[in-house]
Order: structure tokens, then sequence, then C-alpha cells
């Protein structure tokens, strides 16, 4: 009888493998759960929906950074979403082939740039051009809105999602490219059969095919938003508070860990830090599971009848 040595090896490797993801997302999180033990004694539940960050009288709350993760999470997808999945259609379904080869070198070129050096671009050329062009004419037109009022400083909230949006647009442009490429060609034959515009086969045939992998593009995306430390610190302002004008500074999960670690003296202090590591892991496990029920939920067939 033949043996299956090689297959049963082969199975337990994969599997190890697979295993391997886990056991490390455990880790992670058992050893912040450690560091957090004098912060969950001290504050227990209190410490999520705190806003008070005083670390010389031992006051803290992690409201304010899940707040400014949150809110400058939202605006990088807002902005990112519609360009990168733009992006990909137009060098899937419309660019020429000469243009297209060059117009992916770019995308991963910009995918290529460490974050540090977008943080330093955003201090000296996005945040000047934001305080003297962009939030004035933002202010102009929409300053009855709560959230395009209050005075300008430059740093802020908003700076912080746009140079997040600047990030993750090459992720999620590569990643819906080739989810766009994968889609079969008799999907885009069949409709041009039937009459169909070009539009009208991109919209049916293509993006209703794709719309599964597209939401899993942006949930990568989402996942780099959640996590961006650098770059966002350089520009959000670092200033812990809820705010209600997108112009004003606040903070993130990720950019107080990097700003504040070296300067956490007391246990107290650094095992706040440890808990803001442990709710970023927590919200970013939480935002990707939410994720894939809304797919299973409100994904239906990937192509519907047209009547």
């Amino acid at each position: 009888m033949p043996s299956h040595f090689g297959d049963r090896a082969f199975h337990w490797l994969t599997l190890l493998m697979a295993l391997s993801v886990f056991i490390l997302i455990v880790l992670i999180g058992t050893e912040l759960f450690r560091g957090s033990q004098p912060t969950l004694k001290a504050f227990g539940w209190h410490f999520l929906v705190t806003s008070d960050w005083d670390p010389v009288n031992g006051q803290f709350g992690a409201l304010p950074f899940i707040f400014g993760t949150l809110v400058s999470s939202a605006i990088a997808l807002i902005i990112a979403v519609p360009i990168s999945v733009a992006t990909a259609v137009y060098l899937t379904e419309l660019a020429p082939l000469w243009l297209r080869q060059p117009f992916v070198m770019f995308i991963e070129l910009l995918a290529a740039v460490p974050s540090v050096i977008l943080g330093l671009w955003g201090i000296f050329v996005m945040v000047p051009w934001l305080r003297d062009h962009l939030f004035p004419l933002l202010q102009k037109y929409l300053g009855f809105l709560p959230i395009f009022s209050g005075p300008i400083y430059g740093v802020s909230v908003l700076a912080g999602g746009i140079i997040v949006a600047i990030m993750i647009i090459p992720i999620i442009t590569s990643v819906s490219r080739e989810i766009l490429r994968s889609v079969p060609g008799l999907q885009r034959e069949a409709a041009y059969a039937l009459g169909a515009t070009r539009w009208e086969v991109t919209r049916i045939a293509v993006l209703s095919y794709a719309k599964k992998g597209l939401f899993g593009a942006v949930i990568l995306g989402l996942g780099r938003a959640l996590g961006e430390t650098m770059a966002v610190t350089m520009v959000i302002g670092n200033s812990p508070q809820i705010i209600k004008s997108l112009f004003a500074p606040g903070y993130t999960l990720a950019s107080v860990i990097a700003n504040e670690f070296t300067e956490a003296t007391g246990d107290l202090y650094l095992s706040s830090l440890f808990e803001i590591g442990l709710v970023l892991l927590a919200v970013t496990i939480m935002v990707n599971a939410l994720a894939q029920i809304l797919l299973k939920t409100f994904a239906g067939p990937s192509i519907k009848p047209q009547h």
C-alpha cells in the first residue's frame, strides 16, 4: 500500500501554520492583558468611558483616544474608498495598455513610502496647505455644520484622517484591481452581447460580481487605518480631548502609545498604555468581526437578475 506519510505531514504542517496566527494573537492579547492589570484594578470598565488623561494626578481614561481613532479612520475611508475603487476600475476596464503599467508602478511606489516620510511631508507641506487654503474654504461654505466650525490650527483630526487616507489608497487600489482582474471575461462578454453600455457592463457584470472582494479590500484598508501610528502622530495634534470640530487637534490609540510610552514613569501610567494597546487590539478584532457579519448578512448573490 502506498505510504501516506507525506499527506499527513503536509496536513499537520499546514494546520500548524494556520494555528500559529491564532496563537500569536492570543499571546499578544495575553501579554497586553497582564500589563493592564494595575489599570484594570484601579479603574475597571470606567477606563473606557472616562475622558480624563492626567498622568501627573494619576487619572487615566481612553475615551478620547477611542473617539479619535474611530473618527480619523472613518474620514480616511470616506476619502480613500471612492478614489481607490474608481482608480481600480479605470486601470482594469478603461485605461489603455500603455498607461496601465506606469499607473500601477506609481501606486506601488506610494505604498512603499515609509509612514514617517509621509508624516514629515504632512507637517511641512500638507498641514500648511490645509490650514491656509482647504480648511478656510470648508469653513466658509460648510461652517454652519459643527464639524467644520471653530478655530483652525492646521494639525487636526481632519489632517490625520487625510494622511491615513493617502496611506490606505494604494492598499485598497491594489487589492481592488486584482479582484476586478479576476472577474471572468465571460461576464463582460455576456453583458455586451445583451447590448449593455460600457458603464452598464462595469456596474452590472464587474462591480456586482466583485463586490464581496471589494468589501474585503476596504476592510484591509480599515485595518491599516486603525493601527496607523507615526504619520498620524505627526499631524493630528496629540490632544486628549473629544472634539466637536474636525479642525481641532485630537489623539488616537496608536499615537498615544508611540508618543508617551517613553515618558511613562509610574506603574499606573505604563499600565494605562498597555490597556490602550489592549483596547486597540479589541477594537480591530471587533471591527473586522462586524465587517464579516455585515458581509454575510447583506451581501446577496454576486449577480442579480435584471428585469
